[in-house]
């Protein structure tokens, strides 16, 4: 494992769990991992390993994390409406297409 991260020490402002591996040296990070799809993972010098979570998003949101321009409409549209600075724009019921299936 080549990347390196910064080097950080366990503290109170860092919580440290104790897990335990099992006889093939695996560890369970079950409630840990809540939320988490996948780890990277950084090996320090002194031989710590350092797991950075990640999430997966859709295929289709991807093109948002590319544009930070519109990624950052979207945030500020996020801050916005939890601040209660909206405007009701009235129905978009019009716009719908019907499906001809049903």
């Amino acid at each position: 494992m080549a990347a390196k991260k910064k080097k950080t020490e366990p503290s109170a402002n860092y919580p440290t769990t104790n897990l335990k591996p099992d006889s093939k040296g695996r560890i369970c990070l079950s409630k840990l991992a809540s939320g988490v799809s996948s780890y990277d993972v950084f090996e320090e010098a002194d031989g710590r390993l350092i797991l950075e979570p990640k999430v997966e998003i859709p295929a289709r949101e991807q093109w948002l994390f590319k544009n930070p321009s519109a990624l950052e409409m979207v945030r500020r549209g996020r801050e916005d409406a939890k601040a209660g600075r909206t405007k009701s724009l009235g129905s978009f019921a019009k716009h719908l297409k019907e499906d001809s299936d049903e």
